[in-house]
């Protein structure tokens, strides 16, 4: 559609299946890389992907042809095999099933880049559970809390 013009933004958080802390150092940056060029692999433009131990956080653009849990799909079944075919861990890997995703302005982007951008610093200070929680409030998202943490438990 050439007269359509968007600029939208999204966050999106995922967790490692049952919240599993083994996302290590030694390969932390590399599963980084691959899950931001399968986000570009489907039109989408990455920002920044980074995390902690046991989630990841996303910031890329997208456009109204993507479908955000397309892109999700992508990332996280493809980032998955590619973990485990690079045989970094000693057992199978697997993403929740899963995501939480918020959308944010031009105005945000600087503050949420940095916010993914420094997450071993807040993790000092919160757990990815509080954290999760934060993010669904701050976007006003309704939830059940019963079910909200029942695959990560």
């Amino acid at each position: 559609m050439p007269n359509t013009y968007s600029k939208m933004y999204c966050q999106a958080v995922f967790a490692v299946k049952y919240r599993k802390a083994v996302i290590e150092d030694s390969f932390k940056s590399e599963l980084y890389g691959v899950i931001g060029n399968l986000i570009n692999e489907t039109g989408a433009k990455t920002l920044i992907v980074n995390g902690h131990f046991d989630h990841v956080h996303c910031l890329f653009r997208f456009f109204p042809k993507h479908s955000v849990s397309e892109i999700m799909k992508n990332a996280k079944s493809k980032s998955s095999k590619w973990l485990n075919e690079s045989k970094l861990l000693e057992h199978r890997f697997e993403w929740q099933s899963a995501f939480g995703s918020f959308t944010y302005s031009e105005k945000e982007i600087a503050t949420v880049f940095d916010y993914a951008k420094n997450q071993e610093t807040h993790h000092q200070k919160m757990t990815f559970k509080e954290e999760y929680l934060m993010m669904l409030k701050a976007h006003n998202v309704e939830f059940l809390p019963e079910y909200l943490f029942k695959e990560l438990e």
